[in-house]
This record gives C-alpha cells, sequence and structure tokens, in this order.
C-alpha cells in the first residue's frame, strides 16, 4: 500500500475514531475495503470469502468510510480545477466546462497558452471519426491546433477568414492544415482576409472556388472551436483590423464581445450585424446549429466578453482559466442554460 493509490485503506493506524472497533472487527473491515476497493470484487463475492451476508459487507463498508477506516481521494491533474469547473458549467448550462489554473504570472493576461493544450486534449474527447470539425480564427485555436497530438479521422474546414492573409502559413490555414495532419483527414483552408473593405468584395470573394467550397461545408460541421475577443485593442483581431472611427461606432452600439467576427453587448445580444456583411466568416445561425461548440477564451480582462458570448447560446462548451472563472462566477445575475440555444433576439 503506498500514497500514490487513489483509495487508500488504513489498518490500526486509521484514527481515534476508527480505533473504537475491536481489532478483529478491524482487520475484517480493512480486508473487506481492500477486496472492495481496490480489488474490484463485488460485495456478494466478498459476503462468500467470509462467510457473511451481502448487507454486512454493505454495512462494513459504510461504517470503515463513517469511522476513516477508508479513505477516497479523488485526483486532477494539478493543472485543472475540478470545482470550479463543475460550478461554471452548472451556472451557464454548458455542455463541458474546463478550468485551467492560471499561470502566477499571467494572471491579467488574455488566453494563457496552456488553454490551448488543455483544449487539444478535450477535443480529442469530442471529435469522432467522421466528424467535420471547424476551426475559427483566433490566437487560443492556433495554439490549440499546434498542440494536437491525436484525433479520430475527421474532416477539417476553417470558419473564419485570416487576421493577414500575408500571416496565412503562421495562422488559422496552418491550424486547419495541422489538424487535418494528425486526423489523416480533408483540410478545407480559406486563402481570404476575414475583414474585407466592403459587401460587394466579401460576396465576390465567396463565390470563389475554394472559399464557397469551403462554406459549403459549414452545415455539416458537427464541433467547433472557436475564440472570444474583447472590444479592446490587442484583445479583439476584429477591433484592430477597423479604423478609429468603425471603432468607435461599434462601440456607440454597446460592444462587449467579439467572436468569430460576430459582435454582442453585455446581455449577449448580436449588435452590428452590417459587419457581418463585410467578413468570411461562418454565420452566427450555421454556429447556433453546430452540435458542439467549444470556445477557448481565458483572462479576467476578457472575463465580460466570455459572459456576453456565452448569454448569446451560441457557445455549448468553454476552456477557460481561473481567473476568468472567477470573475464569472460574480457576473451580473445568472444566465439562462447555455444548450438552450434559441437566438436572443428572436431572429
Amino acid at each position: 500500500m503506498n500514497s500514490s493509490e487513489e483509495i487508500a485503506v488504513s489498518g490500526m493506524s486509521a484514527g481515534r475514531s476508527a480505533m473504537r472497533m475491536g481489532p478483529a472487527e478491524l482487520v475484517q473491515a480493512a480486508a473487506m475495503a481492500r477486496r472492495f476497493y481496490l480489488e474490484g470484487k463485488s460485495k456478494i463475492q466478498i459476503a462468500e470469502e467470509f462467510g457473511v451476508s451481502r448487507f454486512k459487507v454493505a454495512r462494513v463498508l459504510e461504517t470503515a468510510l463513517e469511522r476513516d477506516l477508508v479513505r477516497i481521494e479523488i485526483r486532477v491533474p494539478a493543472e485543472l480545477d475540478a470545482e470550479r469547473s463543475d460550478a461554471l458549467r452548472a451556472r451557464y448550462g454548458l455542455r463541458h466546462a474546463v478550468v485551467v489554473e492560471s499561470p502566477a504570472e499571467a494572471v491579467e493576461s488574455p488566453d494563457p497558452e496552456n488553454l490551448g493544450e488543455v483544449a487539444a486534449d478535450l477535443l480529442g474527447e469530442l471529435v469522432a471519426e467522421g466528424d467535420v470539425l471547424g476551426l475559427a480564427w483566433g490566437r487560443s485555436t492556433i495554439h490549440m491546433a499546434a498542440a494536437l497530438d491525436r484525433l479520430p479521422p475527421c474532416t477539417v474546414v476553417q470558419l473564419t477568414g485570416v487576421y493577414d492573409a500575408g500571416t496565412a502559413e503562421r495562422g488559422s490555414v496552418e491550424a486547419v492544415r495541422r489538424a487535418a495532419q494528425v486526423s489523416g483527414g480533408d483540410a478545407h483552408p480559406i486563402y481570404a482576409p476575414m475583414l474585407l473593405p466592403d459587401v460587394a468584395t466579401a460576396a465576390a470573394l465567396r463565390s470563389q472556388t475554394g472559399i464557397a467550397r469551403a462554406f459549403e461545408y459549414f452545415d455539416k460541421v458537427t464541433v467547433a472551436c472557436v475564440s472570444i475577443g474583447s472590444w479592446e485593442a490587442g484583445i479583439s483581431t476584429v477591433h484592430d483590423m477597423l479604423t478609429e472611427e468603425e471603432r468607435s461606432h461599434y462601440a456607440s452600439l454597446g460592444v462587449e464581445a467579439e467572436m468569430s467576427a460576430h459582435l454582442f453587448d453585455v446581455e449577449g445580444r448580436r449588435v452590428g450585424r452590417d459587419l457581418g456583411e463585410r467578413c468570411i466568416t461562418v454565420e452566427a445561425d450555421r454556429l447556433r446549429r453546430i452540435p458542439e461548440v467549444v470556445a477557448i477564451a481565458g483572462g479576467q480582462r476578457k472575463s465580460g466578453a466570455i459572459d456576453a458570448v456565452l448569454r448569446s447560446g451560441l457557445v455549448t462548451s468553454l476552456v477557460t482559466d481561473t481567473a476568468a472563472a472567477d470573475a464569472l462566477m460574480t457576473t451580473g445575475p445568472t444566465p439562462r442554460p447555455a444548450l438552450d440555444r434559441a437566438d436572443p433576439d428572436g431572429l
């Protein structure tokens, strides 16, 4: 017996309360507990071995727990905060919430890189063979793709254009290629900027063969991975791509958050819909129909934006950090469940 076992069974040193049992009772209880918790034997098997009823075995095991003869420890990797994860999942009605310990030196920084590593492991769980995986532009999704080391065979499609077409090889195009390489599936990248100067240019690009082919897969996406940005410089790529006049205009509409070029106010309502007409991105109604949409976002500075996007109902799961989670748990009234994915604007 050693401290690495998840179920620790003590003997005569079990503690003051356990010593109320006689030595024969202690020995028998420890033996039964060892059979049940460590060897995986059933109560019926234990009853047959010791010549007692299974009801007595059940009472002995219950007493062993009550009197500290048996200690059960539930362990997760140190970087994962199981309690915060469960609380956040329940608060927002998410399918999955994974909270990662914030690096001490990066509590104020948005999207610590370790979020991408954890998100990569989560996608390894969620994606099944034959799925279509959609990846939207974002620093966190790029970190996630770089950390991928396992995916079942699946098709990978890009859900948005790139921040800068000149960085495609280091950005979302490369993320799509990387995910497809790991899975052994087909890749459908989008070689176009996310934001165009006008609606006509955006429409013309959407009709080009390669981009149109990627768009055809949007309705087939079963798992999507997206990033969330706050409406401030350096934390939202869309914010950074706009002119100062355009930023002020959208700020006047009450923009709190941005996700895949869609803008949201503090209540999770979409605002500034005209911006989407100039963008190469998956439409919000298509996102809403995707069974699993995983957002990767963290840092205390992003907590308001994360809250807004979760309230929109477009996201089903979240990978975040303790700094953001603590802020989210105290943000405003409890939102409606995210899995109730009706459009908050009723559209």
